[in-house]
C-alpha cells in the first residue's frame, strides 16, 4: 500500500508542482495534499451551496449595520483600536467580502457552521485549481466545475464599486509574505485569475507615508491605489517598520480616508470576528432584527455562541479566541469545565473569547505517506463575489489546525457519499 500510494501521489502532484501553481503539496517537510479522493453526492454539494448562500445573507444583513456600532461593541468583538476608524467607513454597494469561506461540520443535525473566514481565507488554489486537475486525472465530475470564473467576477465587482465611490483604481498590487510558500502562491494565483492588470509585491516592499501607499520596485516608489493583501488585518494593525514607525496603523488610516482601496474590503474584517457569531445568536434568541425565514436559517446552521460561558455545568463546549486562526487558542471542555483537548493561549491569549456549543467533526480514514490516518473531516465552502462557490475538504484532528491535510473531492451519483 505504501509504494502504491507514494507512486499515485507523485503522479497527481508532481506535474502541479512543475507548473509552479501548487507548490505546497508538502509543507514544513510534511505531507499536506493527500492522494485520496473523497466522493460526495450532488445533493450534499447542493446543501453546502444553500447553507453558504443563506449564511452570507444573514452575515450581510448584520454587516450592513455593524459599522454603526459604538467603540465598546468593536472592542468586545476584539477589533484593534487601530482599525476602528476604518470599520466605521461605509462603501456603498460594496460586497460584504469578495473572497470568503464558511467552515462546516457535517453532523447528525445537518450542517453546522463553525466559523466564517471572511477576510483572508486560504485553500483557494486547492479548491479552484488542484481539485479540477485531480478529478480530470481520475475521470470523475468536479464539484467545483467552472467556478474559477467566479474569481474575476468578484474582483471586477469590488474594483467597480471602488471606482463608483471615487477611488483611484489604476494601480493594483497583490501582496503577501514572499517567504510563505502557501500565501505567496495563493496570492499569485488570485492575481493570475483576477482578470485585472496587477503586480505582485512582497509585504516587505510596501512603503507608506502621509501621501499614500507605495510599492518599492527596484528602489522606485510606485503608487498603489488598490491592494489585495493576504495578511491578517489584526496583525497588520500592530506592525511597525524597522525604525519603529507604526506603518500598519498609518495604512489603515489611509484606507479609512479613501486614499487606498483594500481587497478584501473593510467589512470583511469586521465580520471575521467570531464575536459576530455570538451577536447573531443573541439577536436570534431575542427574536429581533431578522426575518422569520432568516431566524430559521440561524437555528438550522449556527451553533449557540456566547460571550459568557453559559454551558458550564450543562453541556460540553468550545472556547475560541475571536481572531484565532488555524485552531490556535481553541480548546474543548466537558460540561464540568475540564479541558479535553486544545490550547487556551496559543498566541491569542490577549483576545476576547467566545463560548460555543461543542459538535464533533465526523471521522474519516485516509491513506497517507505514513500509513492509514484516522482523522476528522471539515468542509470549507467559499463565497466568491457574493455567490456560493467552490468547496474544499480538510482532514485533521478534533481541532483543525496547520497540520491538517487537504483532501480532493469528486462527485458520485448513487445517493451516498463516503
Amino acid at each position: 500500500m505504501g509504494k502504491d500510494y507514494s507512486h499515485r501521489r507523485e503522479q497527481w502532484y508532481a506535474p502541479l508542482f512543475d507548473e509552479g501553481v501548487f507548490t505546497w503539496d508538502r509543507m514544513d517537510g510534511e505531507e499536506y495534499a493527500l492522494a485520496n479522493l473523497h466522493s460526495i453526492t450532488k445533493e450534499f454539494r447542493d446543501e453546502l451551496a444553500l447553507a453558504t448562500q443563506r449564511l452570507y445573507q444573514v452575515y450581510g444583513k448584520v454587516g450592513d449595520v455593524l459599522h454603526r456600532g459604538k467603540a465598546e461593541l468593536f472592542f468586545e468583538l476584539g477589533l484593534p483600536k487601530e482599525t476602528l476608524l476604518l470599520m466605521k467607513k461605509t462603501i456603498p454597494h460594496m460586497l460584504l467580502t469578495g473572497i470568503g469561506r464558511f467552515d462546516f461540520a457535517e453532523t447528525d443535525q445537518g450542517l453546522k457552521m463553525l466559523e466564517f473566514n471572511s477576510d483572508t481565507p486560504t485553500g483557494i488554489v486547492e479548491a479552484y485549481y488542484v481539485n479540477e486537475r485531480i478529478c480530470r486525472i481520475l475521470g470523475v465530475d468536479n464539484p467545483n466545475e467552472a467556478m474559477d470564473s467566479h474569481i474575476p467576477a468578484g474582483f471586477h465587482k469590488m474594483i467597480s464599486v471602488y471606482e463608483e465611490n471615487g477611488y483611484k483604481t489604476e494601480n493594483l498590487y497583490f501582496s503577501s509574505l514572499e517567504w510563505h510558500v502557501e500565501d505567496a502562491g495563493t496570492t499569485r494565483y488570485l492575481m493570475s485569475q483576477s482578470g485585472c492588470k496587477g503586480r505582485f509585491i512582497p509585504l516587505k516592499n510596501l512603503r507608506v507615508n502621509d501621501e499614500g501607499l507605495f510599492a518599492d520596485v527596484n528602489g522606485n516608489l510606485l503608487p498603489v491605489d488598490v491592494i489585495y493583501r493576504l495578511h491578517a488585518l489584526e496583525i497588520l494593525a500592530k506592525e511597525k517598520d524597522p525604525e519603529g514607525f507604526p506603518s500598519g496603523a498609518l495604512l489603515l488610516d489611509l484606507a479609512a480616508h479613501g486614499k487606498v482601496a483594500l481587497i478584501n474590503p473593510p467589512s470583511a474584517f469586521l465580520v471575521q470576528s467570531k464575536g459576530v457569531q455570538a451577536l447573531i445568536w443573541s439577536l436570534h434568541q431575542s427574536g429581533e432584527f431578522f426575518t422569520r425565514e432568516e431566524h430559521q436559517w440561524i437555528e438550522q446552521y449556527l451553533l449557540p455562541t456566547y460571550f459568557e460561558n453559559v454551558f458550564l455545568g450543562k453541556e460540553s463546549y468550545v472556547k475560541k479566541p475571536v481572531f484565532g486562526r488555524e485552531g490556535g487558542g481553541v480548546a474543548f471542555f466537558n460540561r464540568d469545565g475540564v479541558k479535553q483537548e486544545g490550547e487556551t493561549g496559543g498566541g491569542y491569549g490577549n483576545q476576547p473569547v467566545v463560548y460555543q456549543k461543542a459538535v464533533e467533526l465526523p471521522g474519516i480514514q485516509v491513506e497517507t505517506l505514513k500509513g492509514l490516518f484516522e482523522g476528522r473531516l471539515l468542509w470549507g465552502s467559499f463565497v466568491m463575489g457574493g455567490i456560493p462557490s467552490a468547496i474544499v475538504a480538510r482532514v485533521g484532528g478534533r481541532i483543525t489546525n496547520n497540520g491538517s491535510y487537504y483532501l480532493p473531492v469528486g462527485l458520485k451519483g448513487d445517493g451516498k457519499h463516503c
